[in-house]
């Protein structure tokens, strides 16, 4: 077992406010495909609103437009995270994303290692998330498909 975990953020930019009709399918998702994380094996922390419930409520960090939605969680390894992703009740989801989301320019996630028990920050994920933008994978983010290793 690595002294350190993975810390992931996505964000989404909706195609209308969450509360819509149109976002009501998504919405209803919510609670389920939380909890489906919640007991996936290798599922650390997630990113919560005050009400204790989905972060899709959060306000981004230096992000004005209400559009924008986080998800941040934290993962034992990259393979617990990609069996959430890709293995569970959450891919049918992942394949639908088009029918909920825009399609933003930039980068939307970023990972990173961090020292298991550690609780990362929502504005240190966004800095992250640019910083990997602006200057490419490297220890302090990096991206789905070139993983780093955890730090030795």
């Amino acid at each position: 077992m690595s002294g350190y975990h993975l810390a992931q953020l996505n964000l989404g930019l909706f195609r209308a406010p969450l509360d819509s009709d149109e976002m009501a399918e998504f919405r209803f998702a919510l609670d389920p495909i939380n909890a489906l994380a919640e007991s996936t094996p290798g599922f650390v922390w997630r990113l919560k609103a005050d009400d204790g419930g989905s972060s899709s409520t959060v306000a981004v960090p230096d992000v004005e437009d209400p559009l924008w939605a986080p998800n941040m969680s934290v993962w034992e390894s990259l393979a617990a995270l990609k069996h959430f992703m890709y293995k569970s009740g959450h891919a049918s989801y992942l394949r639908r994303r088009s029918e909920w989301f825009q399609r933003p320019e930039g980068l939307i996630n970023v990972l990173w290692w961090i020292p298991a028990g550690d609780i990362p920050s929502l504005s240190d994920a966004v800095r992250r998330l640019r910083h990997l933008e602006a200057n490419g994978p490297s220890q302090e983010g990096f991206g789905l498909t070139a993983p780093f290793d955890p730090p030795a």
